[in-house]
Formats: structure tokens, C-alpha cells, sequence
């Protein structure tokens, strides 16, 4: 953090001692300059005292996007201290998309304070907007978008968009409707390129890429990567643009997804909140489940290895190469399961490719494990002091081990979301307990057959 305040040369003490001296003007010559972004963390870094003089000090534009970066606990601080005055400079500043994220995060006595000091109509558009379901393409639209009749000139586009788009989001794409419904999009460089006197409809591309309002947000993020948009349009079921959805708005659910999927491959529940906001009693609730479950479902391995009891007592050694064992077939599921998941994720593997996957991890995994076999050969006989049919035993089980936990770690996360499961979430605990248990069996399976135990 520090390394990025250096980069805009801003000294935290000199903002810290111009507060204190008030030297007002000063600071906020300092800051002019500073973007929103970077101007957040020097709010993370100033005593919480400062922060409402800090804020006060800022241009008004500069200090409404400053806001839609600061910490959801630092929002709610100053909203609670802010005059009615200053509440509704920053909400008529703040594009209407961030106000809905604000408002979704603050207890209901400071949505009731935003709410009444914006207009009627922002208020209603600001409800419609709320009754989105989580996570759907709805909640992360903005309504705010420049919106063009086909029948224009390119001459009156431009006009319309200097008196109309002061306040929009973006203006780098304009859609073309009709009773609000979707006929086309220009951009401006293609209306920068045209004529004055060339028509909206002439110039328009018809094939537009739009999305239903209750359309799944990780998919719509992904089909902004998948043709490379920067915005993209949300229609009812009507075809009526209701709202777009911006590249920064798609990368937003992109990270948030990406988080979530890191902490449930991990085996723990997703949080929203980020890490030092989150009480130990609320980090507590969201590991133990799956610790739990982990732990129960180990009995399986357990009760193997109470049932080849008598196989451990007649030759000792097999127990040292039980962990490598178990180790080895929990990485090899684990690594055919990310790439899967991931491939899930992007929409470059569906649920008619899964003999293909199977036969291609099929291949991967007689490789992998021929490989380990041979250099677990090697490094027992040399190193371990064992003999060589114990040896033999070791590395066929993790020559089946590997196969099958590959098989697994592919066939795992298409038959979950084929079902309508998270495969992040389920996935690694399942593989986790069936590769113990697999390696286990087999294990003690070829050593009663090779060393007749």
C-alpha cells in the first residue's frame, strides 16, 4: 500500500498534519490530482477522526468517486455523520450501479437515510434494481446509457450525446432502439468515421450480443472476455434494453468469483467480507463445517485400516509408504480437478465432452504414473530399506492410484455441475476422501496378493 502512495507522491503525515494545521486549501491542492482509486487508500491509512475533514476537503466529483472505492464500513461511517446535504451531493454524483452495491451492503437505517435524499425517480429505479436475484446480470446493470433512434443523423447522434451523456456510465458504445426495444449498437468511433449526414440505421451493427436480465453474473463476465466487449446490453423478455452491464462491473464478479472459488476449493464457505473485517467467530463458522466433514469421512480410511490389521502386523514397512501414498493420488486429484474446473468455468469443456476428457486424463494419468512408479522404484530400492517385492507393492498402488484419482479429479466436477452443484465447492472434500480410500484399499489389496499376507 505504501509502494502506491509513493507512486502519486502523497505523504500520509503531511495530509495528516495539513488536517490538523487546517490548512484546507493547501490539502486539496495536494490531493487535486490524485485518482479515486488511490485516493481510497489514503483513507485506509488516516486516523478515523480525519476522514470526515479529508472527505469535506475533496472536489465533489473527486470525493463521490472516491466513495465507490472505500471499504463498506468506512462508507457506512460517513454516511451516518454526513448532512442530508452532503448524503444527496454524493448520491446524485455516484452512477446509479454503485449506489445499488452501497446500498445492498448497509443495514436498513442507512438505506433509509440514502433513500430519502434522492428524487422519486432515482428512488424508483433504485428498488426495480434491488428485486434482482443476487448474482443475476440484473444487480450489476447500470440503467444509465446512451440510447440513439435509428432514424437519427450521425450530426444529431453527436448532439444528443453532448446534451444526454454527461451523466452516463459510457458513452463509447450508444444503442439504437425503438420504443426501447433493441434494434442495434453504434460505437463513437464508427460515428467519428461516418459522415454528419449518414443515418444511425445505415452505420448500425444488427447482430448485438445482449443478455436476460436473470442471466447467471460469472456467465455474463465470462462473455466479455469471450468477445472481447466493453459493454454489453441487458433485455427483458421482451428485447427492451432495461440496463448495461460495463467491463469494470464484469471484472468486479470476476475477482469476487475467483475469490469464492479459492476458498471453497480450500474447504471453506465463501465470505464477503474481506479478511481483517471478518470476526474470528464468523471465520470460525465458515472453516469448521467442512473440517467436520473432512474428519467424519475419514473413518473410511480408518476403517481400512483396521480391516488389513493383520497385514500391517506381517510386514511392517508397508505402513511408511501409506502418507506418501495417500499424498500422491490427493495432488493427482487435485490437479486434474482445477483444470476441469476451470475449463467448466470458461465454457471450454461441456457435458458431451466428458468421454473425451476421460480418455485425455486417461492418457495423462498411464503417463504420470508410469513416471512415479519408475522414480518410486528407483528411490526405494536405493534409499529405503526394504525388499524389493514390498518395493513392487508401493509402486503398483501408485501406479492405480494416480489413474483412478485423475479419472476422479475429470469425472468429478462435470458430473457436479451437470446436477446443478458448485464443482468448487464439492469437488475437492469428495476427491480428498475417495482417493484415501482408493489408494488405501489397493494398497492392501496387491500386498495380501504379493506377500501372501
Amino acid at each position: 500500500m505504501a509502494e502506491e502512495l509513493l507512486q502519486n507522491q502523497i505523504d500520509i503525515e503531511e495530509v495528516e498534519r495539513l488536517i490538523v494545521d487546517r490548512k484546507f486549501t493547501t490539502l486539496k491542492e495536494l490531493l487535486l490530482e490524485v485518482n479515486p482509486a488511490d485516493m481510497a487508500l489514503i483513507f485506509d491509512d488516516v486516523d478515523k477522526k480525519h476522514r470526515l475533514l479529508l472527505f469535506r476537503v475533496l472536489p465533489k466529483e473527486l470525493a463521490a468517486e472516491t466513495f465507490a472505492y472505500l471499504e463498506s464500513d468506512m462508507q457506512r461511517a460517513l454516511i451516518e455523520a454526513f448532512s442530508d446535504v452532503e448524503l444527496r451531493e454524493v448520491v446524485n454524483e455516484l452512477f446509479l450501479d454503485d449506489t445499488v452495491d452501497i446500498i445492498e451492503e448497509m443495514p436498513a437505517n442507512v438505506v433509509n437515510k440514502i433513500l430519502r435524499n434522492v428524487d422519486s425517480e432515482t428512488r424508483k429505479t433504485i428498488n426495480d434494481l434491488l428485486h434482482y436475484p443476487k448474482d443475476s446480470a440484473g444487480s450489476i446493470m447500470t440503467t444509465e446509457y446512451v440510447a440513439l433512434k435509428k432514424n437519427m443523423t450521425v450530426e444529431q447522434a453527436f448532439a444528443h450525446i453532448r446534451k444526454y451523456a454527461v451523466d452516463k456510465e459510457t458513452i463509447y458504445t450508444c444503442y439504437v432502439t425503438d420504443n426501447r426495444k433493441l434494434m442495434g449498437i453504434v460505437t463513437v468511433k464508427e460515428l467519428l468515421l461516418a459522415s454528419y449526414e449518414d443515418i444511425i440505421g445505415d452505420i448500425m451493427e444488427t447482430n448485438v450480443i445482449a443478455v436476460d436480465t436473470h442471466e447467471d453474473q460469472e456467465i455474463v463476465a465470462n462473455m466479455f472476455d469471450k468477445y472481447d466487449l466493453m459493454a454489453l446490453p441487458v433485455v427483458d423478455t421482451e428485447n427492451r434494453v432495461v440496463g448495461i452491464i460495463t467491463v469494470d462491473d464484469a471484472m468486479e464478479v470476476i475477482i469476487e468469483e475467483h475469490g469464492e472459488d479459492m476458498e471453497a476449493m480450500a474447504a471453506i464457505l465463501p465470505s464477503d467480507k474481506p479478511y481483517m473485517q471478518t470476526s474470528t467467530f464468523e471465520t470460525w463458522k465458515k472453516r469448521i463445517p467442512w473440517l467436520l466433514l473432512l474428519m467424519l469421512s475419514a473413518t473410511f480410511t480408518g476403517k481400512i485400516i483396521q480391516s488389513f490389521e493383520s497385514a500391517l502386523a506381517g510386514c511392517v514397512a508397508l505402513t511408511a509408504f501409506i502418507p506418501m501414498l495417500m499424498g500422491t493420488g490427493g495432488n493427482a486429484g487435485s490437479q486434474a480437478s482445477v483444470t476441469i474446473i476451470r475449463g467448466l468455468s470458461l465454457d471450454e469443456i461441456d457435458y458431451k465432452d466428458t468421454f473425451k476428457v476421460i480418455w485425455k486424463e486417461l492418457r495423462i494419468s498411464l503417463f504420470c504414473g508410469l513416471t512415479l512408479a519408475v522414480v518410486g522404484l528407483a528411490k526405494i530400492i536405493l534409499l529405503d530399506n526394504v525388499s524389493f517385492t514390498v518395493a513392487i507393492v508401493v509402486v503398483l498402488t501408485m501406479l492405480v492410484t494416480v489413474i483412478m484419482a485423475k479419472l476422479l479429479g475429470c469425472v468429478l466436477p462435470i458430473v457436479a455441475k451437470r446436477v446443478g452443484l458448485d464443482p468448487a465447492v464439492v469437488v475437492s472434500p469428495l476427491i480428498t476422501t475417495a482417493v484415501d480410500a482408493i489408494s488405501l484399499f489397493v494398497y492392501f489389496q496387491i500386498a495380501a496378493v504379493l506377500l501372501e499376507l
